[in-house]
């Protein structure tokens, strides 16, 4: 069964993707914004847009916004580098 067309504008998913790039944290910015909670909450979010937008698996659209609205409450913490 082919699942029904969301009810998206054409450029919806392109555009959720590009946000989610812009807010990617790099390898280069990694050590930088790992514990800016505002940050990694927003990467969440849109992580959990663009699944959203491609008829992702509703249990992975659930479990990035959880993690995201954690960093945002405050309630997860970044574990640190094991390596350094």
């Amino acid at each position: 069964m082919t699942p029904p067309t969301a009810p998206w504008p054409d450029s919806a998913k392109g555009k959720a993707e590009e946000l989610h790039q812009l807010l990617r944290i790099s390898d280069r910015d990694w050590h930088q914004l790992k514990s800016n909670r505002k940050r990694r909450g927003a990467e969440l979010l849109a992580a959990a847009l663009v699944q959203l937008l491609r008829q992702g698996d509703h249990t992975d659209v659930e479990q990035l916004t959880q993690q995201a609205l954690g960093w945002i409450k405050g309630e997860l913490k970044d574990p640190g580098c094991p390596r350094h």
